[in-house]
């Protein structure tokens, strides 16, 4: 009732959903959490977005596919979650296109910055006095910078907001893969962390492998989740850089 008050007070001409419960382990812990927030609440702003005449754009993630392939995945492929988070984000995309408002369904896979729980971040916190780290190293995504994934949002709002007024076609509502180019492992995420701070660690740590099942999680993430860009660079021009480049680029610039 909230968001729908809101939205209908402000009457946005734009409305970008970056919220979501997004801890993994959480979600498979409390899948009617991870529903309300994932994909109850979409469905409620994509449906308020329609009544005030608004661009809904919404977030999901590369969780939505099962990892049972080895080669990135383009935005036919066919969605098949092993997890709560995934089935939640799934539910979350439907429930926004079956609304029928202006919508861009962003998908993208391990987001990553300076600040917060995530891989990286942590990464960064312990690195410093560490001599070996256990990284998982069966698992394969699409490692995103979240500034990258911020700005290529935007570009793709201004391809459909003009003078004001929504111009996107409806051929063009839908699901865009948004990912760092090109596919990688914690461990060589690892090591290119380590890379670019090399001239500021004491020493630097080990990398010892290990697999997702000895690391113990809680709820199962697919094995290979890359994305594969197709539709936002043959559609609009946009595109994400390598992923190496990017992080190196994330830790020289704001990383201290």
């Amino acid at each position: 009732d909230l968001l729908r008050a809101i939205i209908e007070h402000v009457r946005p001409l734009v409305i970008v959903n970056a919220a979501a419960l997004t801890n993994v382990d959480q979600a498979e812990r409390d899948p009617t959490l991870a529903n309300a927030v994932n994909a109850t609440a979409p469905g409620v702003m994509a449906e308020a977005a329609r009544r005030v005449g608004a661009l809904f754009v919404h977030y999901s993630t590369d969780y939505v596919f099962d990892g049972a392939t080895r080669v990135p995945y383009d935005e036919e492929a066919q969605p098949n979650p092993i997890n709560s988070y995934g089935r939640s984000k799934l539910a979350g995309e439907r429930h926004v296109a079956a609304t029928d408002v202006p919508h861009l369904i962003i998908r993208t896979s391990w987001v990553y910055s300076v600040t917060g729980s995530g891989f990286v971040a942590s990464l960064l916190r312990d690195l410093p006095g560490k001599s070996t780290m256990r990284i998982v190293a069966d698992q394969v995504g699409s490692p995103t910078w979240s500034r990258s994934l911020a700005n290529a949002t935007a570009a793709l709002v201004r391809t459909a907001i003009r003078d004001d007024a929504i111009v996107l076609n409806p051929s063009d509502w839908g699901v865009y893969h948004l990912g760092g180019s090109g596919e990688g492992s914690r461990v060589e995420i690892a090591e290119t962390v380590i890379d670019a701070l090399s001239d500021r660690l004491v020493e630097r740590p080990t990398i010892v492998p290990i697999s997702a099942a000895a690391f113990g999680a809680l709820a199962p993430r697919p094995h290979y989740s890359a994305l594969s860009n197709f539709r936002a660079a043959k559609r609009f021009g946009i595109t994400l850089q390598p992923w190496r480049a990017e992080l190196q680029r994330m830790v020289t610039e704001e990383y201290s």
